[in-house]
C-alpha cells in the first residue's frame, strides 16, 4: 500500500496538490454525546447554567472545523465555502447527535473538517454540562458521506 504523506524515505510530507483540478467537495461527519437524564433534560430545556448549550456548540464546531489545518498535521488549508451544524435530541439514549456538512470548492476533500467540526461540537457540549454530569461519553464520530475528488463518492 503506497502512503501519501510519506517520501520514498519514510519522511512525512505534506501532499503537493498543485497539480490537481479544483472540483466541489462536501463531506458531511456525525458523533453522539450520552448524558445523564437530568443532564439531557436541562440542556433540552435551556437550563444549563452556562447559557445555550447547543447554540454555544454551534458556534464552536463551526470555528473548530474553520481550524482544521492548524489541529490536524499535514492537513492543507482549505477555502469553506459552507460549513453547517446540527444537532439531533435522542430521547431514549439521553444523547445529542451533532452533525457537521462541510463544503468547498477546491483541489482536496473536507472530511477532515467535517470530523473536526462534530468533534468540538461534542468537546463544547462536554465543557459547558461538565458541572451536572462528568459521565458523559463522546462515541460513534464517523464520517456519513462525502463527494467530489478523485476517490469518487462515500456513504457509510
Amino acid at each position: 500500500m503506497d502512503f501519501t504523506h510519506f517520501d520514498e524515505n519514510g519522511n512525512a510530507w505534506m501532499v503537493d496538490v498543485s497539480e490537481k483540478n479544483d472540483t466541489w467537495r462536501e463531506a458531511t461527519a456525525c458523533g453522539d454525546i450520552i448524558m445523564s437524564e437530568e443532564c439531557f433534560k436541562k440542556v433540552k430545556a435551556g437550563q444549563m447554567k452556562k447559557g445555550d448549550v447547543l447554540g454555544v456548540a454551534r458556534i464552536a464546531g463551526i470555528m473548530g472545523a474553520k481550524k482544521t489545518s492548524d489541529l490536524i498535521p499535514l492537513c492543507h488549508n482549505l477555502s469553506l465555502t459552507g460549513l453547517e451544524i446540527r444537532f439531533e435530541m435522542m430521547e431514549q439514549e439521553h444523547a445529542i447527535r451533532a452533525f457537521c456538512k462541510a463544503r468547498t470548492r477546491g483541489k482536496t476533500g473536507v472530511e477532515m473538517e467535517a470530523l473536526t467540526g462534530v468533534q468540538i461540537a461534542l468537546l463544547t457540549v462536554y465543557d459547558m454540562c461538565k458541572a451536572v454530569d462528568k459521565r458523559m461519553v463522546m462515541t460513534n464520530v464517523h464520517l456519513l458521506h462525502k463527494t467530489g475528488g478523485k476517490s469518487g463518492d462515500f456513504h457509510a
